[in-house]
């Protein structure tokens, strides 16, 4: 085999490997959290490495499916949640 097809291969591996590294190493945090906005109401799952950031990401994409319009997704996310359900992490 060439020598630059070997090394195609093993850099590959190593990004492949880096990623799922990170992927599954950095996501300590796992929450869901339910809002409830205009009269609609939604539930969303997300981990982070921080709890912070995943009750943060959780909320926002929850209001995404539930608001329309940047100051509907403005005011849905200053909004509190119906409900915090922590899956691991906390």
């Amino acid at each position: 085999m060439k020598k630059s097809v070997m090394l195609a291969i093993v850099f590959v591996v190593v990004v492949v490997g880096a990623v799922v590294y990170t992927s599954m190493s950095a996501k300590q945090y796992r929450c869901e959290v339910c809002m409830e906005f205009q009269g609609r109401r939604a539930c969303r799952t997300a981990a982070a490495a921080t709890e912070m950031q995943a009750r943060r990401t959780a909320q926002e994409n929850a209001c995404a499916d539930i608001s329309s319009g940047v100051t509907d997704s403005m005011q849905c996310g200053n909004t509190q949640p119906v409900s915090v359900k922590w899956l691991s992490g906390k």
